[in-house]
């Protein structure tokens, strides 16, 4: 069993986060009683993310400091359980694909910003990985590197970011960068093989940043219970951390640096936009939620009333109001051009958050691009030609704002 909240049991506190075991015997014997026993508890800078048994083992999938590990646990006679961690990638996301219960073997894959996934065979009782078979390179990755920085938030958190540059790098602030984020829902945000990406940025010596905020289950439920409601402002004062943090070490500076995120990360966009307009010279909002005081009127809004609060409590409202992106546009600011896209039949988010923003910056004689695909869900478009002519618009808005000359 994998805990989200701490449990007691059998005399015993189990944090959350923790894997822990029960035996089934016991459990008919005494139902009311149940005796845990401890499997894995992750550290403050890890979080537990699958688990898959094998005949005498468990395969155990998990995150320390964002970086993805595949550890194997076996059981010993005194309840206790031993851990091996399997070598694999460093800087990748670990997936458990399949194990079998007749004996202790089983597959996993890795993938990372400039590595295809990999299919790895694992033999659990020998702790042995061999790859098996990887997917195709689709972008020439020799010339760039991948690292790992950590930036101090508002409050003095430290949240880390992956950055994917070109080894030539020149550290004078003139580097197009991209900066991603999500950063809600306990939504974990790993290392990630993207073709679009590779091809269209990062070939052409664009730098492009992941930042693992607050709101996210990178490091466990407290990673995103930190974020909640009232206290969702942490989770922008850590992207805005993340983007200072690339302006200090002199990667970039506000003149070569965009923003993208969807979704919930829209909602991240619209309040970076209008909390920092100083900062970007892109804005990348997609599929977005930005009236947040009505955002529970709309589509799917009122099943989210947990994860960001409801106009309905007169503390929530005022903090809603507080960071509403629409609420929050003002006249005679000097806001970045955003680009905000959507679809005609978003029945998550729903289009009317985005045709709004669009429509109050046009009445304030603000500059913006603003697309809706008639297609599809909450996404770029309904086929792979739809999705395809999105990504084409994003990079090429990328493009024109961050690597043209002004």
């Amino acid at each position: 069993m994998t805990l989200n909240e701490s449990w007691s049991a059998g005399g015993s506190v189990f944090p959350a986060g923790s894997l822990v075991a029960i035996d089934l015997a016991g459990i008919a014997a005494d139902p009311g009683h149940l005796r845990p026993t401890l499997i894995y508890t992750p550290g403050d800078r890890e979080s537990l993310d699958a688990v898959q048994p094998t005949k005498n083992r468990l395969l155990v999938a998990s995150y320390l400091n964002v970086r993805g590990r595949a550890l194997v646990f076996t059981p010993n006679s005194s309840g206790s359980w031993t851990k091996q961690t399997l070598d694999l990638p460093d800087n990748s996301s670990i997936g458990l694909d399949d194990a079998n219960l007749r004996n202790d073997m089983a597959y996993v894959d890795a993938t990372g910003f400039l590595a295809p996934t990999t299919l790895y065979a694992v033999d659990a009782d020998a702790g042995s990985v061999s790859p098996v078979k990887a997917q195709p390179a689709q972008f020439d990755a020799s010339n760039d590197v991948v690292e790992q920085h950590e930036a101090t938030s508002k409050d003095g958190t430290q949240i880390p970011y992956f950055i994917v540059h070109p080894k030539s790098m020149v550290y004078d602030g003139s580097n197009p960068t991209v900066l991603n984020a999500y950063g809600g829902f306990q939504v974990s945000e790993t290392p990630f093989y993207n073709a679009e990406t590779g091809k269209l940025w990062l070939e052409r010596g664009g730098v492009f940043v992941l930042a693992n905020i607050r709101g996210g289950g990178e490091f466990g439920p407290a990673w995103h219970e930190a974020g909640l409601k009232t206290n969702r402002q942490r989770i922008y004062d850590d992207f805005y951390a993340v983007a200072a943090d690339l302006v200090a070490r002199k990667v970039t500076s506000p003149r070569h640096l965009g923003i993208e995120g969807g979704s919930n990360g829209g909602l991240l966009m619209g309040v970076e936009f209008t909390q920092h307009p100083e900062m970007w010279n892109a804005v990348d909002i997609q599929v977005p939620l930005l009236d947040m005081l009505r955002y529970e009127k709309i589509e799917a809004g009122a099943s989210w009333v947990g994860e960001y609060g409801s106009v309905s409590v007169p503390a929530e409202r005022a903090f809603l109001a507080s960071i509403s992106p629409y609420q929050n546009i003002k006249p005679g600011v000097a806001y970045p051009e955003p680009f905000i896209w959507t679809t005609t039949k978003d029945d998550r988010v729903g289009p009317e958050h985005a045709r709004k923003f669009a429509a109050k910056l046009a009445a304030m004689d603000v500059r913006y691009l603003f697309y809706e695909v008639s297609e599809g869900g909450h996404g770029s478009g309904a086929n792979l030609s739809e999705r395809a002519h999105t990504n084409a618009l994003e990079w090429t808005y990328f493009t024109q704002k961050l690597m043209s000359t002004p």
